[in-house]
């Protein structure tokens, strides 16, 4: 079994062309010995956002709090905490921090697109 605390996680900054003020943390990946899913948190800063972005496996997404706008196929949707979202594959998408408050989510992928990087205590 693994536990870890959320809080307790480095956050990483997000290196990709598009993004601004945002961070994520792997909860649990492909380091953590996991065969299928990967859990990753992300948090948006006010004024931030992630890359406008798609790619060829789904997203389930939970929000964990804040406020955004979501952009997903060119329809805009907005977000708050309690809100679950399905992003299908090879949809265009992007996550806009419209709120004075951190975003936070919680993104679920395939343990082959964690992008690899170990956990701490892994």
């Amino acid at each position: 079994m693994l536990k870890r605390r959320a809080d307790e996680m480095p956050g990483i900054p997000m290196q990709m062309e598009g993004a601004e003020g945002i961070q994520m943390r792997m909860m649990v990946g492909r380091a953590d010995g996991a065969p299928t899913f990967a859990m990753r948190h992300f948090t948006v800063e006010p004024g931030g956002h992630s890359p406008r972005h798609s790619h060829d496996y789904e997203h389930e997404v939970y929000i964990v709090g804040g406020y955004a706008r979501l952009e997903n196929d060119g329809e805009f949707t907005d977000l708050k905490g309690g809100d679950v979202v399905f992003i299908k594959p090879n949809v265009l998408h992007q996550f806009v921090n419209n709120g004075d408050e951190p975003f936070q989510f919680l993104c679920f992928v395939p343990v082959t697109f964690d992008c690899g990087k170990p956990t701490p205590g892994s």
